[in-house]
């Protein structure tokens, strides 16, 4: 699930260390963390980034997407009713649940208008107005540069791909997927993602 909080291992991936230079770095009092009862550390989303803007450090890609409130708020925008529902209730058990949903272009703009999203998970081909033309008005608005915009649809193709990489998505699934995948995927744009072996080796390197 997602969380307000952040473990040593999931920020040394985010700054590329080890987790015993994070460590150090807060028994020197350089990022503020709390105890668990299982005596582990913890430390704040909020906590993590006043540290990281502090030392002048870069803010990992999809950090800031979901800062302002706190919220991780997905639209789904798919013609296919079953497609959106399934996506919904996988959203939900992964703990994600602010979600609104649309089923065609035009309602996709009006409810992005109104929900302010951090992610559009995004058909391509729908009646009215299709994905590519929602995609570009998003990213017309300079506004929403920090918008997630994920791809799914059963006409991904080399044209698609090149289109979808034009328009500045920040990513795509080709139908039919695993749900997995799409679990995946969600957690690397808000930047959650944990891979074993991605530790980092740069031990020592302080802030």
């Amino acid at each position: 699930m997602y969380k307000n909080t952040l473990t040593t291992y999931e920020i040394a991936q985010h700054c590329q260390v080890t987790p015993r230079t994070v460590i150090q770095w807060i028994n020197e009092g350089k990022l503020k963390a709390f105890r668990t009862p299982g005596n582990h550390s913890r430390v704040t989303n909020e906590e993590f980034l006043n540290f990281l803007k502090k030392y002048n450090m870069p803010i990992p890609q999809g950090f800031l997407t979901v800062q302002a409130d706190g919220k991780k708020r997905i639209l789904i925008v798919d013609d296919d009713k079953g497609m959106v529902d399934s996506i919904r209730r996988l959203l939900i058990k992964e703990g994600i649940d602010d979600l609104e949903m649309a089923y065609d272009g035009f309602e996709a703009g009006e409810k992005f208008a109104s929900f302010k999203p951090n992610l559009v998970i995004l058909d391509i081909r729908m009646p009215g107005l299709d994905g590519y033309k929602v995609c570009s008005r998003i990213r017309t608005n300079p506004d929403n540069k920090n918008v997630k915009i994920l791809f799914i649809s059963s006409a991904i193709d080399e044209d698609a791909i090149e289109q979808i990489t034009k328009l500045g998505a920040d990513g795509y699934l080709a139908k039919p997927f695993e749900l997995e995948d799409l679990v995946n995927k969600v957690r690397d744009l808000f930047g959650h993602n944990r891979r074993a072996g991605d530790r980092g080796n740069h031990e020592g390197e302080d802030p």
